[in-house]
């Protein structure tokens, strides 16, 4: 039976499979986000983009039967791609600029089975709604530091749950990994949901 490998550092993914009774080996893959090539593509384009070279770089790196898992998310403000702010000072800038507004959180996904040689890959897209957040909230989470490093500069399942009032969609897509696209990917390769979770 194939291992369940995540091609992410993130924590919020590996939580999300976990708590779904997933239990995946995690692979980071490294590629660099930041070049113009990606840069350059749409939000929508540029998930998809990153999710499949992430997974095929685990691929090139792995000799077992595996399911590699590949994602890759960013938050689309005002047609504008907002990834992870990196600094202080811009988490802060986008902070201030979306509250009391709405975007949208893309995921690509890259699903490979190695044994069979297929891949599915697809995106999934969720509004998400902020509250008018005041200049000391907006302080005070970046002073959390969990803006910095994770897309749009907000997490779900963190400190900035309190400021989003509301989403439209898939509520796991926003933490990293829609659940129910990778149910779906692994039907369509032949899994049933109680297989993929005994594999270790």
């Amino acid at each position: 039976m194939p291992r369940i490998v995540l091609a992410s550092q993130s924590a919020s993914r590996r939580r999300l499979l976990e708590s779904a009774g997933l239990s995946p080996t995690i692979m980071v893959s490294n590629v660099d986000e930041e070049t113009e090539f990606f840069n350059s593509m749409s939000p929508e384009d540029m998930v998809i983009a990153l999710a499949i070279t992430k997974a095929h770089t685990i691929l090139e790196q792995i000799d077992f039967p595996a399911i590699i898992i590949g994602c890759d998310s960013t938050f689309e403000f005002e047609g504008e791609s907002l990834g992870k702010p990196g600094l202080a000072h811009v988490a802060k800038e986008r902070a201030q600029r979306v509250r009391g507004k709405s975007g949208f959180l893309h995921t690509g996904h890259c699903v490979i089975d190695t044994s069979q040689g297929r891949e599915i890959s697809d995106r999934i897209r969720t509004k998400v709604t902020f509250a008018d957040m005041s200049d000391a909230e907006i302080d005070d989470y970046i002073n959390s530091g969990e803006p910095l490093h994770v897309a749009g500069g907000f997490t779900l399942d963190g400190f900035s749950s309190p400021f989003i009032p509301s989403i439209e969609g898939d509520y796991t897509n926003v933490v990293g990994i829609s659940m129910p696209f990778l149910r779906s990917a692994m039907n369509q390769l032949g899994y049933s949901w109680p297989e993929v979770k005994l594999m270790k």
